[in-house]
């Protein structure tokens, strides 16, 4: 099974796919909901995506958010500065990818 579903399941965490709309010129890949807690990975932008990278894309995604969960539940402390505290999330995604890999 990929390890951010993985991780998502024992965080008790839901994830689904659906459509976050239209962004312009950004894109927005997926999107945290503490309220669940849940995770939306953006289908429009999944769809673009080819088979063999459609996994990456999703990995990537559901862990970039989990580190969100993370600091909501406290287990990170959350950094102040939004762009900082995206680095930071992407970097916890690149890591899992990293392990995913190996």
């Amino acid at each position: 099974m990929n390890a951010a579903i993985a991780r998502a399941r024992a965080y008790g965490v839901a994830v689904a796919f659906a459509d976050l709309g239209e962004w312009g010129s950004s894109e927005l890949r997926s999107e945290y909901d503490p309220s669940g807690p849940a995770i939306r990975l953006n289908i429009r932008v999944a769809e673009r995506f080819a088979p063999n990278e459609l996994g990456e894309f999703v990995t990537h995604a559901i862990a970039h958010e989990l580190y969100h969960h993370r600091e909501r539940i406290g287990e990170v402390a959350t950094i102040a500065d939004p762009g900082a505290r995206e680095r930071a999330a992407d970097d916890y995604a690149q890591a899992l990818l990293r392990r995913e890999r190996a």
